[in-house]
């Protein structure tokens, strides 16, 4: 087979990399036992994986809507206004509602799907870049995502790696993007999880109210992290086409 870097020699028996790509600098050998990785263009799969994420921000952004308008609807009996008109009121509102979560879970299930792909296609990519630069395994990229605990930061280091392992500069580019993305969503998920069992246990007029206003805050947060995600993969999609594009550096002697 051809060389994964370079594309014009052979690659070593049992490699990934011919025997030129292996002595420059930043392009290791894989260690043994590494599943073989070979370069395929991310971007396609990111841009589809950036829309599907809007899509999904602009779902929060009518929950936000719905949210809103819930929130007034309470607000108006908690304070005993006009409880026929706030009752037909409350019937739309709790249509919206409806609506909007639905919504939200069946996007959720798509992004996460796709988005999940996306990580496995540039994670693979990341190993032709820097082949020893991951602390963990490839099946991490989706296992870290539905193992209890550990859901909590590993996901996180899959993609820092990735990031470092894709920057075109010989210093990786800063983590600040994926850090903010991932305490978002880290955020949402505690956020989404306590909302919902404080909407069960709520029973007055004011506690609906006063869950709504939080219910408020949490699709925004949502609505963010969601934006921030668009974000780490449009950036780290273009990472790695340009370092793809430019191909091994040659030193130069001096």
């Amino acid at each position: 087979m051809l060389c994964t870097r370079c594309h014009h020699f052979e690659a070593a028996p049992d490699g990934v990399l011919c025997t030129q790509c292996t002595a420059l600098p930043g392009f290791q050998a894989p260690p043994a036992g590494t599943p073989k990785a070979w370069l395929r263009s991310p971007v396609g799969l990111g841009r589809a994986t950036a829309v599907l994420l809007g899509v999904a921000a602009a779902v929060d952004v009518f929950a936000l809507g719905a949210d809103a308008y819930t929130y007034d609807v309470t607000g108006d009996l908690a304070g005993n206004t006009s409880w026929d008109s706030a009752l037909d009121r409350a019937d739309l509102a709790d249509t919206l509602t409806a609506v909007a979560a639905s919504a939200q879970a069946a996007v959720l299930l798509v992004c996460a799907v796709v988005f999940v792909i996306w990580l496995w296609r540039v994670r693979v990519n990341a190993e032709v870049f820097a082949p020893d630069g991951h602390a963990k395994a490839r099946g991490w990229v989706i296992a870290g995502w539905v193992v209890p605990f550990v859901s909590l930061w590993y996901p996180r280091r899959v993609v820092l790696d990735v990031w470092n392992a894709s920057s075109p500069e010989a210093e990786p580019r800063g983590h600040a993007l994926v850090n903010v993305w991932w305490a978002s969503w880290l955020l949402t998920n505690v956020a989404g999880r306590f909302l919902a069992s404080m909407a069960g246990e709520a029973d007055t007029p004011q506690e609906l109210h006063d869950t709504t206003g939080q219910m408020l805050f949490a699709d925004g947060v949502d609505l963010v992290a969601a934006l921030l995600a668009a974000a780490v993969v449009l950036r780290l999609t273009g990472m790695q086409d340009e370092k793809a594009h430019r191909g091994p550096v040659v030193p130069v002697a001096v």
